[in-house]
């Protein structure tokens, strides 16, 4: 069985929010079902543009994916999300260089499947309360840790923190990370936006997570803490708790 509670804010100090959320615990095409975050860039109304279309797309292509494999499915969905954008690109100036982070989780027969570009996150918290993070960051500093530049505890407020290495719709071809991951009763799947992560480590987060509170409490609790350590970005939260059939 599965339960699942997306939220997003527009945080503190931002305009205008460029996040958007999916969630789905009913197939979809070839998929079981399908949870999504996306986080826009670009300038006024293009990373809002740039993250809708990506889930829109991404819904409508993997609704129609039926026979196909699931890595499959998902990566012609993000393909045609990558085009779609680019092409909007160029027919509106306004909306050059414009682009969305995606990560995208689902769930068929005990295993988790994840697709990930860009610096929005999932995590995974067991039941026995440890925290992993299960994509790796396409970001600048991230690289820069990967290459022993800098350690874990300087890249959190490297002042390059926010410049991603992948996004959809910032190149013709878009590279997708993939990952099978065996679920567990009881596990929760944490998926977010970098305006969550970079504004709550990860022990708070499992603290927040392993609360016992109900996932629509924890998914607020989670959004009202990183407004109040400054709430530098939107805050987008998709919680899904997942239990074995017996």
């Amino acid at each position: 069985m599965i339960k699942a509670v997306s939220k997003t804010d527009i945080g503190k100090l931002r305009q205008l929010n460029q996040d958007f959320v999916f969630t789905s615990i009913y197939p979809l095409g070839a998929l079981d079902n399908l949870f999504l975050v996306a986080d826009g860039m670009g300038g006024h109304k293009a990373g809002d543009y740039a993250s809708k279309c990506a889930v829109e797309t991404i819904t409508e292509m993997c609704s129609k994916s039926r026979g196909k494999k699931t890595v499959t499915a998902i990566s012609d969905a993000i393909n045609e999300a990558n085009t779609r954008i680019r092409r909007k690109a160029m027919e509106d100036v306004n909306m050059v260089g414009m682009g969305t982070t995606t990560v995208l989780a689902t769930i068929s027969n005990d295993t988790l499947t994840v697709a990930n570009v860009g610096d929005s996150r999932l995590y995974i918290i067991s039941a026995d309360k440890t925290i992993t993070q299960i994509t790796r960051d396409h970001s600048l500093v991230e690289e820069m840790v990967r290459m022993g530049g800098i350690d874990r505890v300087s890249a959190r407020n490297h002042p390059d923190k926010n410049i991603i290495t992948r996004a959809i719709g910032a190149t013709g071809n878009v590279n997708i990370d993939f990952f099978e991951v065996p679920l567990r009763d009881k596990d929760i799947i944490l998926m977010c936006s970098d305006g969550l992560s970079n504004m709550i480590e990860d022990k708070d987060i499992l603290e927040i997570v392993t609360s016992g509170k109900a996932p629509d409490a924890i998914a607020s609790d989670l959004i009202a803490t990183a407004n109040e350590n400054g709430g530098n970005d939107n805050i987008s939260v998709v919680l899904i708790v997942y239990e074995q059939q017996e």
